[in-house]
């Protein structure tokens, strides 16, 4: 099992989305998605990493992707973005059963819900789907004749969509996790993850292959 260390950076302090995502990629710790468990069925390997920082009160997430051909369909929250170019996080606080999935596209359309399993969730609510902003940037390329992109999803998620408590602070938690990429109607469907999934078929819905995040 990977961990990672999640340092405190104040990231709020900073009025545009430019200097966040500096902060992001100067002082975040960095976890590769890079483990491809479906090689057979599956092979496509994309360069893919997560910058993580945390400040007390927002988990932020920089996701980076190097030249994916792009699927990008759906435009609002809760529609199939898993099929569009999607990067996922999924997190489970320490001693909990339940899980909660946050799977965003390129377009900034996301689907997060709180699972007791893979088919038994409950949506969250549309306050809290109003507060986790999500930013995105893309570069278009050619590449062997192919257009590809580079592209960037950063995620401010609060800690209220976390499970957490507004009188907790999420400094000095552990909470289990897994980094996803996938694009299941993308030209090449591919699932990529943080932490490897012994698996005979794609699944990310498995707390058992989730590592673990130390918040300092």
């Amino acid at each position: 099992m990977k961990s990672l260390h999640v340092p405190i950076q104040n990231v709020s302090l900073y009025e545009t989305i430019a200097d966040k995502i500096k902060v992001l990629n100067e002082a975040g710790a960095v976890a590769e998605i890079d483990q491809v468990n479906w090689k057979d069925q599956f092979p496509v390997k994309l360069p893919v990493t997560v910058r993580v920082a945390h400040d007390k009160q927002k988990l932020y997430l920089l996701y980076n992707i190097t030249g994916e051909q792009l699927r990008a369909v759906n435009t609002k929250d809760f529609g199939s973005v898993w099929e569009d170019s999607c990067v996922e996080f999924f997190m489970q606080r320490e001693g909990q059963s339940d899980y909660i999935n946050f799977e965003c596209n390129v377009l900034g359309a996301l689907l997060s819900r709180k699972h007791e399993s893979r088919d038994k969730a409950v949506s969250q609510s549309d306050e809290v789907m109003a507060s986790i902003k999500r930013h995105s940037n893309i570069k278009h390329r050619y590449e062997n004749g192919k257009q590809v992109s580079d592209w960037s999803m950063c995620l401010e998620i609060p800690k209220k969509a976390l499970g957490f408590a507004d009188s907790e602070s999420l400094a000095g938690k552990k909470i289990k996790a897994n980094f996803y990429k996938c694009g299941d109607e993308t030209p090449q469907p591919h699932y990529i993850s943080w932490n490897p999934i012994n698996l005979p078929e794609p699944n990310f819905h498995v707390p058992q292959f989730f590592g673990l995040l130390e918040l300092e």
